[in-house]
């Protein structure tokens, strides 16, 4: 290793640092402040320099934007803090009652300040900054965890590699949304149709396709752009008190942020915004799917607090959905996982939201009789939220003598068997269960899904193929299954099959909750799942339980708790289950382990975790605390026993360090798990 001459690290690290000055000023201000030449002299002296002293390359330089070495598949990064979705507005209604709401919550009359900024209709990246320099970058994924997308977002030019600045926080998570102008859009496909290769149908699936390139020197050559919206966590803690003040903290810092940030006093100012902003949308440089209304300051934000899945102090005003006529040229009906037939439009193809669609959910019996559809009619088609087609009216004057009334099957169209109509409900419902060949490849596809028994590689087709074969005729055939019979099926190497067999054994060693989701018990998702196991701890108590019993469970209505009493009072499902564990299906609390929850060493304590860990990820170590009896929340308050602390603690630390609580490090955590 030869040695690097001190003038020559200082010329490299002054050419580094103009360098992203100077892309911050072009890509993210739009105000070069020198010539394409320039830049390039000044770009080609620092590859000379990285050329001659190898060992002398920073993550920060401006070359390593060019791409890395193709990935074989993305790896998985868990979020410090969640990426929520957000409740969604369709109406200025729809906007006040978000505001009483707030309003009720907060015990006050006086409206509050929100930040208002448009929605941009990209994908959402979470960026991990340390001591200034752009570490990791992940995708929303499921929320808790995304796919690992660093090196194809170091490409885009408008990611800060290094932060601005002397005053840099220790850690930065800053959320964002990568998309593509229109120009750059148009632009790409132009070139696409030039090379005679597929385009893409709008900016949004190209920024998505772009971004998830496994070979990031083909993200390199995409016009990418990005826009962040707020932070995730960060440390130390900035003093900063209010949504807007943080944005523009973060345009100190060198980011992109929203030229049309605006802050505005009561949901009347979000109102007139959004008017204004509608006008304008067609003129944008980009494609906004509504606009996003914030709740300003983050002492308000903290008060009001989340449910399950979004904020309470924020939602998204869509836009009118795009609209489009077509034919209804038929109807035909599917079974779902819970036996619930569903109508499915046959439209005559219609690009309509920046796609293209040719079916479309009817979804009853009485929306059918409220539209007064029939095959044959001309319809208008929108996609809901620009996201979910579905017709919203026909149009009488054009219909036809031949149009024909919709009939709804007597008989499963799958297996025949009778249908029942349900009781105060416009489902109807085949009762075959897994009989009904329908049925039985949904219930093993949701089985097999990631929030549930994670199997990976059994896709779709794979299922179909399994059931149709007669291989699979109940999720317990699965673990029956062998690399010879599966190699037989249509489309799988004797590789493909070993992966998926492996796949299959792996997924033995789960958690309680996750295989009380893979039941696919109705009315039963993942947090009710957890809520289950929660109270009851092991599945023996689950099955012994009445309903009485589930009503105690926090947030059960007397619908869900006849539900799961239902589902575990059927013998066949005692069956399913009791087979399932002989296959070998396990978690850390089995079911002959016998726990009082008075009796766990962690009963009655409250916890928060903060910070990253290098022993396990913090859903791992939340599930551990809580078989030891521990309750832990999210906020750090006077009345929490015990905060954890990862690397790179944020505000949690320094509040519990006010109040007094007591903190543990990681090294201290497996004597107390254990």
């Amino acid at each position: 290793m030869s040695i690097i001459p001190a003038e020559v690290k200082n010329q490299y690290n002054s050419i580094v640092s103009e360098l992203n000055i100077h892309n911050h000023c072009y890509h993210v201000l739009d105000e070069p402040q020198i010539t394409d030449g320039e830049y390039d002299h000044l770009l080609r002296k620092l590859i000379e320099i990285e050329t001659q002293y190898p060992n002398l390359v920073s993550t920060s330089s401006p070359s390593q934007r060019v791409g890395a070495p193709p990935l074989a598949t993305f790896s998985q990064i868990e979020h410090t803090v969640p990426m929520l979705s957000l409740e969604n507005a369709f109406s200025n209604e729809e906007l006040k009652s978000f505001e009483n709401r707030v309003l009720d919550r907060l015990k006050t009359n006086i409206p509050v300040e929100y930040a208002c900024e448009p929605k941009l209709d990209g994908i959402a990246v979470s960026l991990h900054y340390k001591s200034g320099e752009l570490v990791s970058a992940a995708t929303r994924g499921d929320g808790s965890i995304g796919e690992d997308i660093t090196n194809n977002v170091r490409t885009i030019k408008s990611v800060p590699l290094q932060i601005i600045g002397d005053e840099v926080p220790e850690f930065l998570d800053v959320r964002g949304e990568i998309f593509m102008t229109k120009e750059a859009f148009s632009k790409l496909n132009k070139k696409a149709e030039e090379n005679g290769r597929k385009t893409f149908v709008n900016p949004r699936n190209a920024a998505a396709g772009s971004v998830r390139q496994l070979d990031s020197g083909i993200t390199a050559t995409r016009p990418l752009d990005i826009c962040v919206y707020s932070v995730g966590d960060i440390s130390p803690d900035v003093g900063i008190i209010s949504h807007y003040e943080m944005l523009l903290k973060l345009a100190d810092y060198g980011f992109k942020i929203s030229d049309k940030l605006r802050v505005v006093e009561g949901i009347s100012g979000c109102i007139d915004y959004y008017n204004q902003l509608e006008i304008e949308r067609t003129d944008l440089a980009y494609d906004i799917d509504g606009i996003v209304f914030k709740v300003n300051k983050f002492g308000l934000q903290k008060e009001l607090g989340f449910v399950a899945k979004a904020p309470r102090w924020a939602i998204a005003r869509k836009f009118p959905a795009q609209e489009a006529s077509t034919l209804l040229k038929n109807v035909e009906f599917q079974v779902g996982r819970t036996g619930a037939i569903t109508p499915v439009g046959k439209l005559e193809p219609v690009f309509v939201g920046g796609v293209t669609v040719s079916n479309v959910s009817l979804h009853n019996r009485d929306e059918i009789e409220r539209l007064d559809l029939r095959i044959g009619d001309t319809v208008i088609v929108r996609r809901a939220g620009d996201v979910i087609p579905q017709v919203v009216s026909v149009i009488v004057s054009k219909r036809t003598e031949s149009a024909k009334k919709i009939e709804f099957p007597k008989y499963c169209p799958v297996c025949n068997s009778d249908l029942e109509k349900v009781p105060s409900q416009a489902i109807i419902r085949c009762n075959a269960g897994s009989e009904c060949n329908a049925q039985l490849k949904e219930a093993i596809k949701h089985f097999a899904s990631r929030k549930a028994l994670n199997i990976d590689g059994l896709g779709s087709s794979i299922v179909d193929s399994l059931v149709d074969s007669g291989l699979v005729k109940s999720v317990i055939d699965l673990y029956d299954l062998d690399i010879d019979s599966v190699a037989q099926l249509d489309g799988l190497a004797k590789k493909s099959s070993q992966n998926l067999i492996n796949s299959i054994n792996y997924s033995k060693s789960t958690t309680l909750p996750k295989f009380i989701y893979s039941l696919g018990i109705r009315e039963v998702g993942e947090t009710t799942a957890k809520s289950i196991s929660k109270e009851f701890c092991t599945i023996g108590r689950i099955m012994n339980a009445k309903v009485e019993d589930f009503l105690e469970v926090a947030d059960f209505g007397p619908v869900t708790a006849a539900n799961v009493a239902d589902f575990f009072g059927a013998i066949e499902n005692q069956k399913l289950v009791e087979k399932l564990l002989a296959k070998g299906i396990f978690w850390e609390d089995q079911e002959d382990t016998v726990r009082e929850n008075d009796n766990l060493p962690l009963a009655g304590q409250k916890w928060v975790i903060t910070g990253t860990f290098s022993s396990m990820p913090r859903s791992e170590l939340t599930d551990r605390l809580e078989f030891l009896g521990a309750h832990v929340v999210s906020a750090v308050s006077k009345n929490i026993d015990i905060l954890v602390v990862g690397s790179n603690a944020g505000s949690k630390l320094k509040k519990a360090e006010e109040l007094k609580i007591k903190t543990i490090q990681e090294s201290e955590l497996q004597n107390i798990l254990s």
